[in-house]
């Protein structure tokens, strides 16, 4: 099988790739802030090259928003989509019901309960590269949260828990650009000698950060359509206590791999038994369910029953 990849000129990627244009990230680097229509300038540049070289490809997978079912046409037949956001809201509703015959990947089953029967295509959970996180055996005290500082992945909750079950934590992410002031008002107050904000953590950090707890807090608060910071996790050997929202009972084995929680109360007793958990077995786990290769050989798996159909 070949594969081409439609990404910006500054992809780091050994795959051909298609794309005159920097990423928005580039962009912003060279001139700063830049005005609000350039993502979608972008997207529009990129789908222009596609539409050049629309009938080379058996298959095309996009991961981009909208446009792209336009543009594909009658093509939509031999093409997949993969949406990485929740689907339950009307944006979603509209594009649905305009492209009925788009087959969609749902990333969850609780995110293809939202997908129209019409056009759902299977279900593919994420996976990472095998040695993308390296497997620790022995913790250190704290807790770790990754996420968004938003209302959606709950940090304030995570501090509230660890503080609760006498635990310190380190949190690293970004603070949400859709929700700034979440931050300050409900975050930072939080903040202590036993809750420390890494701020945003790059790959390595991130893996640092994962396989040194000894729990990755997950108090989501919003349909998660699925949760890569908890196969991260789980890639390290780090159990997961997550609450009991959208994806979650299908990442975590409750009692193996972590623990499914209701409220902060039994999230904190969760923590007191986290011992108890094997740290190689969750590394087991990780590695028969959510590897690069097993994500890789159920899109092939797909696309062949696309092209039969």
């Amino acid at each position: 099988m070949e594969v081409t990849l439609f990404a910006p000129s500054d992809s780091a990627t050994d795959l051909p790739r298609v794309g005159d244009y920097p990423s928005l990230a580039a962009l912003e680097q060279r001139h700063g802030r830049v005005a609000a229509g350039v993502p979608a300038a972008l997207d529009a540049l990129q789908l222009e090259a596609l539409r050049l070289r629309l009938d080379d490809f058996d298959i095309v997978h996009g991961h981009g928003e909208f446009a792209h079912a336009a543009l594909l046409g009658a093509a939509r037949r031999r093409s997949l989509t993969t949406v990485h956001w929740r689907v339950d809201e009307l944006d979603r509703a509209l594009f649905f019901s305009g492209f009925p015959d788009l087959p969609v990947a749902a990333i969850s089953a609780a995110q293809e309960a939202g997908i129209p029967a019409s056009n759902r295509a299977g279900i593919v959970h994420h996976g990472i590269a095998r040695d993308r996180y390296a497997f620790r055996a022995e913790p250190e005290a704290h807790l770790a949260f990754v996420g968004r500082m938003t209302d959606q992945k709950r940090p304030d909750t995570a501090i509230r828990v660890a503080r609760a079950a006498g635990m310190p934590i380190r949190l690293g992410g970004t603070i949400d650009v859709g929700n700034p002031d979440y931050f300050d008002r409900q975050v930072r107050p939080l903040l202590g000698p036993d809750a420390t904000y890494l701020g945003p953590v790059d790959d390595s950090q991130k893996g640092a950060l994962l396989g040194s707890a000894r729990a990755l807090l997950f108090p989501i608060d919003w349909p998660e359509p699925f949760g890569l910071v908890m196969i991260e996790a789980m890639a390290c050997g780090t159990p997961v206590v997550a609450w009991n929202r959208g994806s979650v009972p299908e990442i975590v084995e409750d009692g193996v791999t972590g623990f499914i929680v209701e409220s902060e109360a039994q999230a904190t007793a969760a923590l007191r038994r986290i011992g108890t958990l094997d740290r190689a077995i969750i590394r087991k786990n990780f590695e028969a369910r959510f590897t690069a290769e097993r994500m890789a050989r159920d899109y092939l798996a797909l696309y062949r029953r696309l092209l039969a159909a």
